[in-house]
């Protein structure tokens, strides 16, 4: 039997096959999950491709988090689709406009910057609104991160709107605890996908990272981030939430 056999899973952020999303869908298939993947806009039809791949039929939903009609409507497909209860949602969902990104911190505005915060910090509150209803007397949100508990290089406005997202997946487990829903993070290392292409800088990431990693590092590996995120979203953690799992070779524990 697998870690998640039966459980009902919605998974965002599914671009294409390199997608961190899709490594935990390929994986939480094996693992015996029914999934339904969502995807927004003009990558949509990317998403319905991409699922095909999955060699089974998955469903997809559009979600454009910012628009609450969206999320009823996600919350009723996934309702119909899985017989009314959620087990889990993986929340992999990230956008800055390119000025947020880059070598001048002080270049954005408040309207570029709340873009940001909105769709990469608030959206993880908005997936709650949305599921927890079909989420009976338990489930578990999984959020993917990259450690903003320091300053990174050209991360820039999306390192603060991940700082956000790592401050309310705190304040979510405080809230949704009584009701038995865990929420945790997992801060994955660098990873090549479509999200990373969009970072300037992103190759200075891949210079230093297995070097530094005690345990080594794979940029075009995400087996790993995919184990801990279905892990999170099984039975094995029960009493763990409003954490952040580091899966990044270890570098986040060492220095110069």
């Amino acid at each position: 039997m697998g870690l998640l056999e039966g459980k009902n899973i919605v998974i965002t952020g599914v671009l294409t096959d390199a997608s961190l999303a899709f490594g935990v869908a390929r994986l939480a298939l094996d693992e015996g999950a029914n999934l339904m993947l969502t995807g927004a806009g003009r990558a949509l039809s990317l998403t319905e491709r991409t699922a095909r791949k999955l060699g089974t039929t998955v469903p997809v939903h559009e979600l454009d988090v910012t628009r609450p009609e969206h999320l009823t409507s996600a919350r009723e497909a996934a309702g119909e689709h899985f017989g009314g209860r959620v087990d889990a949602v993986l929340h992999s969902i990230g956008f800055a406009p390119e000025v947020c990104l880059g070598d001048d911190f002080m270049a954005a505005t408040w309207d570029d910057v709340q873009v940001a915060i909105n769709i990469s910090a608030y959206s993880y509150k908005a997936l709650a609104d949305a599921f927890v209803p079909l989420m009976g007397a338990g489930g578990a949100f999984v959020g993917l991160d990259f450690d903003n508990t320091v300053a990174w290089p050209a991360y820039n406005w999306m390192g603060v709107a991940k700082s956000a997202l790592e401050s309310i997946n705190r304040y979510l487990a405080k809230e949704l605890g009584p009701k038995g829903i865990r929420c945790n993070l997992v801060a994955a290392g660098p990873v090549k996908t479509m999200a990373a292409k969009s970072i300037p800088g992103f190759q200075q990431f891949e210079d230093v990272w297995d070097d530094r990693a005690p345990l080594g590092w794979d940029v075009t590996d995400s087996s790993a981030v995919a184990k801990a995120c279905v892990a999170l979203m099984s039975d094995w953690f029960p009493a763990t939430t409003g954490s952040m799992i580091h899966v990044d070779g270890g570098y986040h524990a060492t220095g110069a």
